[in-house]
């Protein structure tokens, strides 16, 4: 429910953006009419086979896959341990570059591929690890949970367990949090504009460690992880462009320390968070 909500949260597509998206959809499907400014939301099943994720040829003509389909979009697969290994790795290549290069016998071409990935996954095979009704031993558990390899979860941000609703105090509208996505994305077009880039996460690490680096504290902070290689340079690049977004919704002109372990929490638990 949460991931189906996540287009309308974000800004509506350029006129520029919105043309891409029209363009491999119309190779994608065919008829288009007209353009669509709303980011587009793709939700694969788990059977879902690795060409149509990535894309391929059917009867000699290219076809995107899921993947360009949610370009400047959503990519959200449920049941993420569910999925083939071999799909799930094809994500690691296009989360990077953001494009997603087709080779076959009779060509080879380069897709589109600039989405946000969210993963959902249950904590065990039955879903009830903790609980009374699990039956899951420890090593199902284990192998459950290793269906994810490390080189995907390390392109992972944010990893939240996500617990049953409590209290009766009513979340944010919809249209208040889109208000404040919009301003924290206006915020960071005009830092970014010397970048080339107008979005916090494709921004390259050292330019932003560079050009817009924390607070005096927070760049102790990282330096010390980084001298006690407790992270490597992806993870702590990582770090940094979250928790630009975390001060941008904050509305604060340079994020520091509070906001670099808040950062941290969100992406390795409590123990990436502890200086």
């Amino acid at each position: 429910m949460l991931a189906r909500r996540l287009p309308r949260l974000l800004p509506p597509l350029t006129n520029g953006e919105a043309l891409e998206v029209a363009a491999v959809r119309d190779a994608a499907e065919g008829g288009l009419l007209s353009l669509d400014h709303c980011p587009p939301f793709q939700a694969p099943h788990h059977s879902s086979t690795h060409v149509a994720m990535v894309g391929g040829a059917i009867g000699g003509i290219l076809r995107p896959g899921q993947i360009s389909q949610a370009h400047h979009g959503v990519l959200f697969l449920d049941e993420a341990p569910e999925f083939h290994r071999q799909t799930l790795e094809a994500l690691r290549q296009p989360l990077e570059s953001g494009s997603v290069s087709i080779a076959r016998a009779a060509f080879c071409e380069q897709l589109p591929a600039r989405f946000q990935l969210i993963l959902a996954a249950n904590p065990c095979p039955c879903g009830d690890v903790g609980t009374a009704t699990c039956t899951c031993t420890a090593a199902e558990v284990r192998r459950y949970s290793q269906r994810l390899s490390g080189p995907l979860l390390d392109r992972i941000d944010m990893r939240i367990r996500v617990g049953p609703p409590s209290g009766q105090q009513p979340g944010n509208p919809t249209a208040q949090v889109r208000e404040r996505v919009q301003a924290a994305r206006q915020r960071s077009g005009r830092r970014l504009q010397g970048s080339g880039e107008r979005i916090n996460s494709r921004v390259p690490g050292e330019w932003l460690r560079r050009m817009h680096p924390p607070d005096s504290t927070g760049v102790e902070l990282l330096e010390r992880w980084r001298n006690e290689q407790r992270l490597g340079m992806r993870a702590l690049d990582r770090i940094l462009r979250l928790c630009w977004t975390i001060a941008d919704l904050a509305d604060l002109d340079v994020p520091g320390e509070d906001e670099i372990h808040e950062a941290a929490a969100m992406r390795q638990g409590a123990m990436g968070a502890q200086p």
